[in-house]
């Protein structure tokens, strides 16, 4: 059975960092294409950022370019979102995400809360 977990949420004033944490069960991360995506309150999703199998490759939405970081340890099978200055726009449920470029087999997390407020 394949688990996305992700943590590391919470509350966190303007200005503010947290980490976000995806460990994986179940697959190798290794071979997927990693993205973090958010959905705020009364809002879609919105893919906030993506980093291929061996880490060599980032990408960022540019709300976040120069915010956040993401990177991975694919010896222990985990994600992460480096998030700071954040902002009350950054308020949202945020989603990892797994997925297999060839194959295009997909997996989700059950998302963890970021909420920004002073």
């Amino acid at each position: 059975q394949v688990q996305l977990v992700e943590s590391g949420g919470g509350l966190v004033q303007p200005g503010g960092s947290l980490r976000l944490s995806c460990a994986a069960s179940g697959i190798s991360i290794s071979i997927y294409t990693m993205n973090w995506v958010r959905q705020a309150p009364g809002k879609g999703l919105e893919w906030v950022s993506r980093i291929n199998s061996d880490g060599t490759s980032t990408s960022y939405t540019d709300s976040v370019k120069g915010r956040f970081t993401i990177s991975r340890d694919n010896a222990k099978n985990t994600l992460y979102l480096q998030m700071n200055s954040l902002n009350p726009e950054d308020t949202a449920v945020y989603y990892c995400n797994a997925r297999h470029s060839i194959s295009g087999a997909e997996y989700w997390g059950q998302g963890t809360q970021v909420t920004v407020s002073s």
